[in-house]
C-alpha cells in the first residue's frame, strides 16, 4: 500500500477528510474555519477550492450521493450545518444554512440515497436534527429532542434495506433508522414511525464507561443481522449486533486500545472495520468465521 502525502494548505488542525463517491476529490475540515476541496489522482494532487462560511472549527464534512449533483455538507462549532453546491466546475456556493442547533454541531451523515436527499446532524445541545429536501427546493426538518441530553457526538444512518432483505423474496419497504453516540456513554438507535422519530432500542446500549466518540452502522448487503461499531474515550471499540427486528442488541468488545478511540469506519461491503485511535494508529479488523474479530493490518501513517 503506497503512501501519498497531501499538502492541504490548511492553517490549523484537520478534523475530518472525506473522499467523494468516485475517489477523485477529497474534502477536508479544519479548525481554520474552512473546507478545502482537493483533486487526487495517481501520485499527484491539486487544490481546487476553499469553502469559507463557518465562524468556528469545522468538525466534519460529508459528500452527498452524486445522484443529487455535486453537493457537500459541513458542520461546525459555530452551531451551523451548511449545504454546499458546486455550480460550474470548482465553483461552490452555500445552498442552505441550517441554524437549528444552539451549540456545536459535532457530526453529520447523509441518509442512504434510496431514502432521498436527507441529512442528520448531532449537536452538543443534545438534539439530533434530520433535514429532508423537498421537490420545490426547500427543506423539511424534524428534531429528535434531547437524544443525548449532555451532548450528541456522532450520528450514522442504517442501510435503507433491512437485514436479509436482499436474500429474501418479495418487495421490502425502505427502513429509516439511525444510531447515535453521546457524552452520556451510550449508543442509541432511532427509527422513523409515521413521521416521528422514536428510540428503537430498550434500554440504550450501555457498555462504554466514557464518552462515545463515534458510531458507524455497517452496510448489511443482505446479511441476516444489523451491526453497529462504537468507539469511545474509554479506549474500547464495541461491535453491537441484533439478529432480528425487535430483538435485543448484543455488544462484544473488539479490543481495548488503551487510548481514546476517535473514529470507526466500515468498508463498502461491511466486512472490514477501520479504527483510528489516540496513538495515531489506524488498524483494520475483520470478523472470522467463528465470530472472533481479528486485526488484519496496521495502516502506516
Amino acid at each position: 500500500m503506497g503512501v501519498h502525502k497531501i499538502e492541504t494548505g490548511h492553517q490549523d488542525t484537520i478534523h475530518d477528510f472525506q473522499m467523494d463517491y468516485y475517489g477523485k476529490r477529497i474534502a477536508t475540515a479544519s479548525s481554520d474555519h474552512t473546507i478545502k476541496i482537493i483533486g487526487v489522482g495517481g501520485n499527484s494532487h491539486q487544490q481546487l477550492a476553499t469553502l469559507s462560511g463557518h465562524q468556528g472549527p469545522v468538525w466534519q464534512v460529508a459528500w452527498a450521493n452524486p445522484k443529487f449533483g455535486s453537493m457537500l455538507a459541513s458542520c461546525s462549532f459555530d452551531g451551523k450545518v451548511i449545504i454546499w453546491k458546486e455550480g460550474s466546475q470548482n465553483e461552490w456556493s452555500q445552498a442552505h444554512v441550517f441554524e437549528d442547533h444552539r451549540m456545536s454541531v459535532n457530526s453529520i451523515c447523509w441518509a442512504p440515497y434510496e431514502i432521498g436527499l436527507c441529512l442528520a446532524s448531532g449537536s452538543s445541545d443534545g438534539n439530533i436534527m434530520v433535514y429532508t429536501a423537498r421537490s420545490d427546493g426547500g427543506w423539511d426538518s424534524t428534531r429528535i429532542d434531547q437524544a443525548h441530553p449532555v451532548g450528541v457526538t456522532s450520528v450514522s444512518w442504517a442501510p435503507a434495506t433491512g437485514p436479509g432483505a436482499l436474500v429474501g423474496s418479495g418487495g421490502h419497504d425502505l427502513v429509516q433508522k439511525l444510531c447515535s453516540g453521546g457524552c452520556d456513554n451510550t449508543v442509541k438507535v432511532w427509527k422513523l414511525y409515521n413521521g416521528m422519530w422514536k428510540m428503537d432500542c430498550f434500554p440504550a446500549l450501555q457498555m462504554h464507561t466514557d464518552w462515545v466518540r463515534d458510531v458507524a452502522w455497517a452496510p448489511n448487503l443482505g446479511l441476516p443481522k444489523s451491526t453497529i461499531a462504537s468507539a469511545s474515550q474509554d479506549g474500547k471499540v464495541i461491535i453491537w449486533t441484533v439478529a432480528r427486528e425487535g430483538d435485543q442488541w448484543e455488544g462484544k468488545v473488539l479490543t481495548d486500545f488503551k487510548t481514546p478511540v476517535w473514529r470507526v469506519s466500515w468498508s463498502l461491503t461491511g466486512n472490514i472495520l477501520a479504527v483510528a485511535d489516540g496513538n495515531n494508529n489506524v488498524t483494520l479488523w475483520n470478523e472470522a468465521v467463528d465470530g472472533v474479530w481479528q486485526m488484519v493490518t496496521t495502516v502506516d501513517s
